[in-house]
This record gives C-alpha cells, sequence and structure tokens, in this order.
C-alpha cells in the first residue's frame, strides 16, 4: 500500500487533461475566425461573439470530446480535415464545406481544444 500511494497521489493532480496542441495554430486568430465563418449560426461557442445557436452541437466542451463528428479520433489532424472539408469526411453531414483553407482550420482548431 505504501507504494501504491504516491502513484495515486500523482493520479489524482491529473484531473484535467492537457490541451492539445495546433501546430501552426494560433488560439486568438482561430476565435475570430470562428466568428467570420459565422460557425455560431448552428453551433454555440463561448467567447464566440453571437454563437448561440442550437442547431448543431454545442461546442463549450469540445476540448474534452473523445470524438469528432462521431467517428474520428479528436486529434488536430482529423479535426483539420474535418473544418476544411466536412462533407468528405463525413458524407452525408448537414456541416456546410465554408471554404476554409488548411491553415485556418488550424486556428480554428487551436481555439477549439481550449473550449473545456
Amino acid at each position: 500500500m505504501a507504494l501504491l500511494l504516491p502513484v495515486l497521489l500523482v493520479a489524482c493532480g491529473q484531473d484535467e487533461p492537457q490541451v492539445q496542441q495546433v501546430q501552426g495554430g494560433d488560439v486568438a486568430r482561430g476565435k475570430q475566425l470562428l466568428a467570420q465563418f459565422q460557425c455560431g449560426a448552428c453551433h454555440s461557442i463561448p467567447g464566440v461573439e453571437a454563437a448561440r445557436s442550437t442547431a448543431g452541437p454545442p461546442l463549450d466542451r469540445f476540448g474534452r470530446a473523445s470524438y469528432v463528428a462521431g467517428r474520428l479520433p479528436n486529434y488536430p489532424e482529423p479535426l483539420v480535415r474535418w473544418i476544411v472539408d466536412p462533407p468528405s469526411v463525413k458524407p452525408g453531414t448537414l456541416m456546410p464545406d465554408l471554404g476554409v483553407s488548411e491553415q485556418d482550420a488550424r486556428h480554428m482548431a487551436a481555439y477549439l481544444y481550449t473550449l473545456r
């Protein structure tokens, strides 16, 4: 038991998983782009002005989600692919292709991962 106690104490301090880092992503720019591309027309997104819609899923805890679009592991590269061209990732999705560049998607992903 004495050997197990330090492991338990270390594990207790790790309730909050680390925020995913997106290579080349800028959190502040991502927040601006989520507003610019009007993602709030379908989603509620904390910190993004006027992003209060309930047509799509809320993104308030996106950084804790296990999957993107219910099928992709929630890691930066699959998320960037999803933001750039949702219908190619999940045919039949209601999320439209908004013409987001890969670089802009990286910024948007960086912001989404801060939502916990």
